[in-house]
């Protein structure tokens, strides 16, 4: 018998012994592995076509990740809560601030303005942004007063007035 264009099998349940040829065995294991990568093409895949997570959820895990100095994360996550939550386009503004990219920090501030013009916090931050840039210092303090102005009692925003008007 000629070991390799023949294998023996045993039937186990007969209890007799056959011999397959070597090329039918290979055309048996092609075939075995093709009818599993076919059938694993056609297993049904979940797709999830709604957020499991309220804007809310995303803007507290946005912050999280701040607080833990994952910036890329924590934009992910803010970006998700801001298209139902302006207050998220200053918490995005703010870890751009961080990240030193002050473009789109002041776009995400803007952004917030434009879509919740009582957001004190955007006017505030913006302002800052551009005290420290010391740039638009005239802008800045426009932007101050209005964060007072929506705000009286916040300390924050009379201190940052207070700075771009020394300043100045």
């Amino acid at each position: 018998m000629e070991t390799d264009k023949q294998l023996d099998l045993v039937d186990k349940t007969k209890g007799e012994k056959r011999v397959m040829t070597g090329c039918r065995f290979v055309h048996m294991c092609l075939s075995f592995f093709f009818i599993l990568l076919v059938s694993s093409c056609s297993l049904p895949r979940i797709i999830v076509l709604d957020d499991p997570l309220s804007p809310q959820e995303h803007l507290n895990l946005g912050v999280a990740y701040e607080k833990k100095a994952e910036f890329d994360p924590a934009i992910d996550e803010y970006k998700k809560a801001s298209k139902k939550i302006p207050l998220a386009y200053v918490y995005l503004g703010n870890v751009y601030f961080q990240k030193g990219e002050s473009g789109k920090a002041e776009d995400s501030y803007k952004t917030a303005i434009d879509k919740d013009p009582t957001l004190a916090d955007a006017y505030n931050n913006l302002a800052w942004l551009y005290y420290k840039k010391q740039e638009n210092l005239s802008e800045a303090e426009a932007l101050a007063a209005k964060a007072v102005a929506i705000d009286p009692k916040n300390e924050t925003y009379r201190d940052t007035l207070a700075k771009i008007r020394e300043h100045r």
